[in-house]
C-alpha cells in the first residue's frame, strides 16, 4: 500500500514509519518504500522495518525500473509500505510524472491517505472527496486522520466522511513524537541513533494503538500481483554466466517473484559475501549518510569489495582500498569533526585512485568549508548560503571518471551550499552547471541513483587501483 497525503507536512512519515514498526511487531515482514529521492526518511524506515528502506523514483531510474526495483526490495516480505512524496498529484514541473500517484499507479497498489484534521472537521470530506476522484486510476482505499483535537473532533470527521471513504485510523496530536528538523527536512536516524530508535518505537505504539492494522493488512492483500522479474545488479561484460548485456539496460535479468508476497523469495545481493575484488570504501557515519542500498549492490556485482569508513572518526582509509565513494549528508553540520581529523584529510587529499563524490562529497572533497579546512583535491572553497537549491536535473556530461562526453544523466539537487567553481563545470542542464571531473574524479551537487546508470558502478570498478600501484 502507498500511504500518501494531499500536500506535504500532513504527517505521511508519521504514519508510515508508525505503521511499519506497528506491522513488524505484529510479526510481518515489511518492506519499506520511498517516493521520490529523499534519503532522510528511508533512514526511519530501516529502524521501523529492519530491512534497507529503498526509493522508488521514476526520473531517477526510469519508470519501466519501478516495478522491478520494488520486487527486488521486496522480496521475502509479507507486506510493504511506500510513503509518499509532497502531495499525492505533485510530480515534476507541474505534471505528475514521478508523483505519488504515478508511482501507486506503476505498482497498482491502494493508496492510504492521510489528512491533517487540525482546524477542520466537515470539510475533511469535501478534501478527501476531491482526491477520491480527481483520477479514477488512482485507488485511495483509506484515509488517516492526523492531528485529530478530541473524541468529539475524531466523531464529526467520521460522520463526514461516511460514504466518502472509510476511516482506517485516527491519530491525536503528540508532540512526543516529533522528530527534530533543520535547514534541509528531518535529522537523519544515523545522527539520532538511540533517540531516533525510541521514537520509532513510539511511532510504532501510536500507529498501533490508532489505526485498524487488520483492515490495511486486507487493504494491502488486494493489491493485484505484479509482471515480470526483480530487478538484479547487472554484472560487467564478461563477467562468468552474463552476457554483457545488462551494462546500460534495466538490469531486470533476475528471477523474481510475481508481487510482493508470492513466492517467499528470500535474500538479496544487499546481504551476501562479497567476491573477492577492489576494494571500494565508501563513506559513511554522521556526516555522510545519503545513499541508495541499490548502489552498494552494483558495486558488489561489478567485482568489488565494499567498506564503509568514517571520515569523522576513522583516521585512515579501510586497507588496500582502490577507489572511494564520498556520497551525500550534512558535512556543513559536522565541518569542525571533519577538519579535526587532519590524518584522513591527509591521506583522501595524497589518494591516487579513483574518486565519486556527490553532494557533501564534493564539499569534503574541496580546500575548504565555511573556512575549515577539507581535503583540497578540488582547488575550491564551499559555503553555506541562505539559498535552497532544489529539483530534478537532466544534465549533459563533460569526461570524467564516470561520463563520457555529451552521455545524459536524470539527477536531483537538494543543498543550502554554493562552491566557487574554477574551470569548467562537468554537467550542463538548463539554466545551471556545474561539477568537477577528470579520469580519476566525477565530483558534482547532482545526485544520481545507479539503478538508472549500472555503467556507473562498472566504470568505477574497472577503474580502481591495487594498493601497489597506490604505493
Amino acid at each position: 500500500m502507498v500511504v500518501a497525503a494531499p500536500a506535504s507536512g500532513s504527517g505521511k512519515t508519521t504514519v508510515a514509519t508508525g505503521l511499519m514498526a506497528a506491522l513488524r511487531g505484529r510479526g510481518l515482514r515489511v518492506s519499506p518504500h520511498k517516493v521520490g529521492p529523499d534519503y532522510i526518511d528511508p533512514g526511519y524506515h530501516t529502524l521501523a522495518s529492519g530491512r534497507p528502506g529503498r526509493n522508488l523514483d521514476p526520473w531517477l531510474v526510469g519508470e519501466e525500473r519501478i516495478v522491478p526495483l520494488f520486487l527486488h526490495g521486496s522480496r521475502g516480505a509479507d507486506l510493504a509500505v511506500v510513503e509518499g512524496v509532497m502531495g499525492l498529484f505533485d510530480g515534476r514541473g507541474g505534471t505528475d510524472f514521478a508523483s505519488t500517484a504515478h508511482v501507486a499507479r506503476l505498482l497498482d497498489a491502494p493508496v492510504v491517505l492521510v489528512v491533517d484534521a487540525a482546524r477542520q472537521s466537515r470539510s475533511v470530506a469535501a478534501l478527501v472527496h476531491g482526491f477520491t476522484t480527481f483520477d479514477p486510476r488512482v485507488r485511495v482505499g483509506g484515509v488517516i486522520l492526523n492531528r485529530v483535537g478530541s473524541d468529539r473532533h475524531e466523531e464529526m470527521c467520521r460522520a463526514a466522511l461516511a460514504g466518502v471513504a472509510p476511516v482506517l485510523g485516527a491519530l491525536r496530536r503528540d508532540d512526543a513524537v516529533e522528530t527534530p528538523s533543520r535547514h534541509l527536512g528531518l535529522v537523519p536516524a544515523a545522527e539520532r541513533a538511540g533517540e531516533a530508535a525510541s521514537a520509532v518505537a513510539r511511532l510504532g505504539g501510536l500507529v498501533a494503538g490508532s489505526c485498524d492494522l487488520d483492515a490495511l493488512v486486507r487493504l494491502a492483500a488486494s493489491a493485484p500481483p505484479l509482471p515480470g522479474p526483480a530487478w538484479t545488479p547487472p554484472e560487467p561484460a564478461g563477467a562468468p554466466g552474463t552476457t554483457g548485456s545488462g551494462t546500460t539496460g534495466s538490469g531486470t535479468t533476475g528471477s523474481g517473484t510475481t508481487g510482493p508476497v508470492a513466492g517467499r523469495v528470500t535474500g538479496s545481493d544487499a546481504g551476501r559475501s562479497p567476491r573477492s575484488g577492489p576494494v571500494v570504501a565508501v563513506a559513511g557515519g554522521a556526516a555522510f549518510t545519503f545513499g541508495y542500498a541499490e548502489h552498494v549492490e552494483l558495486l558488489r556485482a561489478a567485482g568489488a569489495e565494499v567498506a564503509v569508513f568514517d571520515p569523522l572518526r576513522d583516521e585512515h582509509l579501510p586497507e588496500g582500498t582502490g577507489a572511494l565513494v564520498i556520497g551525500g549528508g550534512f558535512p556543513e553540520i559536522h565541518a569542525a569533526g571533519l577538519a579535526a581529523n587532519e590524518a584522513l584529510l591527509r591521506e583522501v587529499a595524497a589518494f591516487g585512485g579513483p574518486i565519486a563524490a556527490e553532494c557533501a562529497g564534493l564539499l569534503y572533497l574541496c580546500e575548504e568549508l565555511d573556512g575549515r579546512r577539507m581535503c583540497g583535491r578540488i582547488r575550491a572553497r564551499a559555503r553555506m548560503t541562505p539559498r535552497l537549491t532544489l529539483g530534478y536535473r537532466e544534465a549533459v556530461a563533460g569526461p570524467s571518471l564516470l561520463t563520457r562526453p555529451g552521455e545524459r544523466y536524470r539527477g536531483h539537487e537538494f543543498h543550502r551550499t554554493a562552491v566557487d567553481p574554477p574551470g569548467e563545470p562537468l554537467f550542463r542542464w538548463e539554466g545551471g552547471a556545474g561539477g568537477y571531473g577528470d579520469a580519476l574524479l566525477t565530483a558534482s551537487y547532482l545526485h544520481l541513483h545507479w539503478a538508472g546508470v549500472p555503467e556507473a558502478a562498472q566504470r568505477l570498478v574497472s577503474s580502481s587501483r591495487s594498493p601497489s600501484v597506490l604505493r
